[in-house]
């Protein structure tokens, strides 16, 4: 049985793709003159070495194999019924009826049978192999025992090992999966999909160093250049190593759609103060399509990045017609207007958002600096209080109040808050601790001069 087990192998590889089932042949086919009447297996070896006997069941076995030999599945399952029904110890038509019902989508029929001949013969490696494939897509977990079983049967295939891996990285077991990938890949170096699936492996378990190897090993094969580019580019990334963005660069001219990559690009030569180069790369991501609410912030914090602030009024209003309840981005539009100076459409645009989050503390400070660079001490303290509820003053917010309080002359409040400046400050050295010590001593001769 040995030459049957090996074109068997051969067709469930060539055959039966990894992921999907795609026939691409015919079924594998089974000798004729084997079967006289209905032995075991292992004596019907044993007869077919010491006698040939026609056998009307073997042309049952042509039949079918004739039906799949021209990928007629259908015509194939009647005759490997009458089969089994007079031989159903026979492993190997029980397979085949298993390979008829995989090409016709009968997906729990072709389980049973490939269950079937494992039970029968647990050392035939091809029912365990193709039940492996076709659990895969939909349970993944399943698939990982019978793949394990093929692995055992054929400790010399990368192939199996490679479906193993995949089994166990769709069912969450990184690690397992990662030793099975590098089992494929000791039996087969230039297994670029395995190459390829391990490199992903170290990225998802935080190991970019050791994806970065494997993704150049890929790009050396010059096969499958993009995915091989998207791998190291990402792994540099993870790494932060600058030469990140040229690779990204790199893959994008081999895959122009990638919108997701190009956003990285775009983040990486923001952080790098690459903002034409980033500009450049916004507008290929719209190419001429109105722009989404993500390239819109990306634009946005480009041009403050810049400095072209009414640019950037533009481009965050733009946004915000998109995403009317997005807080952020009216927030963002006000801190603009804070550094424009526009004190009043500050206020306008912060409150907006305190309606849609109002106990963001980040935008209560903006609020309170638009209070207090207009001018406004009374609503700077209002808002100061507001935020002292949320988080205890710091120096800074104490040396705020003291200054508004000694504006509106409220001097026993302006000292206290001094006061508590300093207690905050003890021992460093800047303007506004000598502005506050000197403050401080004016209010306390003021003080006395009142009593």
């Amino acid at each position: 049985m040995k030459h049957v087990r090996s074109r068997l192998l051969a067709a469930s590889f060539t055959s039966l793709a990894y992921g999907s089932f795609v026939l691409a042949e015919a079924a594998p086919r089974f000798p004729t003159g084997l079967w006289a009447r209905s032995p075991s297996p292992a004596s019907a070896r044993g007869q077919a070495k010491s006698q040939k006997l026609s056998n009307p069941l073997n042309d049952l076995l042509d039949e079918a194999q004739h039906a799949m030999d021209t990928n007629d599945f259908e015509a194939a399952v009647p005759p490997l019924h009458k089969f089994i029904a007079e031989q159903p110890e026979v492993a190997f038509a029980h397979f085949q009826l298993a390979y008829a019902y995989t090409a016709l989508k009968h997906l729990e029929a072709a389980r049973a049978e490939y269950e079937r001949a494992m039970a029968l013969d647990p050392k035939m490696p091809e029912p365990p192999l193709n039940l492996g494939i076709l659990l895969m897509e939909k349970d993944p977990a399943a698939a990982v025992a019978p793949l394990r079983k093929a692995v055992e049967l054929l400790p010399s295939q990368s192939r199996p090992r490679f479906l193993l891996g995949s089994a166990l990285e769709r069912s969450g077991d990184l690690a397992g999966a990662a030793d099975a990938f590098e089992g494929a890949l000791r039996l087969d170096p230039r297994d670029l999909e395995g190459l390829l699936h391990l490199g992903n492996l170290d990225l998802r378990l935080e190991r970019p160093a050791e994806a970065e190897a494997k993704f150049r090993g890929a790009m050396e094969m010059q096969l499958k250049p993009a995915p091989a580019a998207l791998g190291l580019a990402q792994s540099l990334d993870a790494q932060h190593k600058p030469e990140a963005a040229d690779v990204y660069r790199a893959y994008l001219a081999l895959q122009s759609t990638d919108s997701v990559a190009r956003g990285r690009l775009v983040h990486l030569l923001v952080e790098q103060e690459k903002y034409d180069l980033a500009l450049e790369e916004l507008d290929r991501c719209e190419g001429g399509k109105p722009p989404s609410l993500d390239l819109l912030k990306l634009r946005a914090d480009i041009q403050i990045a810049q400095k072209k602030l009414d640019a950037a009024v533009v481009t965050l209003r733009q946004a915000a017609a998109l995403a009317p309840s997005d807080a952020q981005l009216v927030a963002g539009l006000g801190r603009v207007y804070l550094e424009k100076r526009d004190f009043p459409a500050a206020e306008k645009e912060l409150k907006a958002a305190l309606q849609r989050d109002p106990k963001n503390i980040v935008y209560w400070k903006d609020l309170s600096s638009a209070y207090y660079l207009s001018g406004d001490c009374p609503a700077t303290l209002s808002a100061l209080e507001v935020i002292a509820k949320m988080e205890p003053p710091g120096a800074g917010a104490w040396f705020i109040r003291a200054l508004c309080y000694d504006k509106l002359h409220q001097l026993r409040p302006a000292l206290d808050a001094y006061d508590k400046f300093l207690a905050l400050e003890q021992g460093k050295s800047s303007d506004q601790v000598w502005q506050a010590q000197q403050r401080s001593k004016v209010l306390k001769h003021m003080l006395e001069a009142k009593r």
